[in-house]
């Protein structure tokens, strides 16, 4: 899919109706499109292709491109439009590397902190993501896994460290995805999510704070081997 932002769109006709939940709805759907890989990394965006395939026009589609630039999924180019963003190992990394830290703290924070409905919370987006899993329904189980993660977060009552955590998993959130694209892989993070449900009812912030760095450890890993050798610099 070939698509390019400096081609010429004809003058809108009207406001679009409702624009923020419009340009929610495009950036949610367009997210979807670059982690799940149906956008490549490298790939030049064309607005017209984008807007048709969307339903949206011109103001919420750049809106959106400009939330996914900052979260590091596309990279706008001066004068050159848009692309995806390439995934640099390097910086893979290096983010992974933070955000296991990130992750072992909010884990510490979290059996210390939480809410037991919080913990409620977590333990049904567990099942759920379980049942995701049972079905080969990797999309619908990788959001429930995000989620996870992201109340993990919440309930640690450290507000700064969440808003850290989230921007910086904002930037590796396709290369998390591709960890799981193999049946052993997601099967092997499916158990190490169960042991951090365990580690988290039992309130073990010990535990918890051992496992998630681990679990970041080897998502790292085999995010390394998916995305290969550093010279292909494009997701998959």
């Amino acid at each position: 899919m070939t698509l390019d932002l400096d081609t010429p769109q004809p003058a809108e006709a009207a406001a679009d109706p409702a624009p923020r939940l419009l340009h929610e709805s495009v950036v949610d759907r367009l997210r979807d499109m670059i982690v799940h890989g149906e956008l490549q990394a490298g790939t030049k965006l064309n607005e017209r292709v984008l807007c048709e395939a969307l339903g949206a026009s011109r103001t919420p589609l750049r809106e959106a491109l400009k939330v996914l630039a900052s979260e590091g999924l596309v990279r706008l180019l001066p004068n050159r439009g848009a692309i995806v963003a390439p995934l640099e190992r390097s910086r893979v990394k290096q983010i992974f590397e933070v955000m296991g830290a990130l992750e072992a703290l909010a884990g510490e924070l979290a059996c210390r902190n939480a809410s037991d409905a919080e913990i409620n919370e977590i333990r049904a987006l567990h099942y759920q993501m379980l049942a995701h899993h049972a079905r080969g329904e990797l999309a619908g189980y990788f959001r429930c896994n995000q989620e996870i993660h992201a109340k993990l977060m919440e309930a640690s009552g450290n507000e700064p460290l969440a808003d850290t955590y989230r921007g910086m998993n904002a930037n590796v959130r396709r290369a998390r995805y591709m960890a799981n694209l193999s049946r052993e892989r997601w099967d092997h993070a499916v158990s190490e999510h169960q042991e951090i449900l365990d580690a988290l009812t039992r309130r073990d912030g010990a535990a918890l704070q051992r496992i998630l760095r681990d679990h970041l450890a080897n998502k790292l890993v085999l995010v390394m081997e998916a995305m290969g050798p550093e010279t292909e610099g494009v997701a998959r």
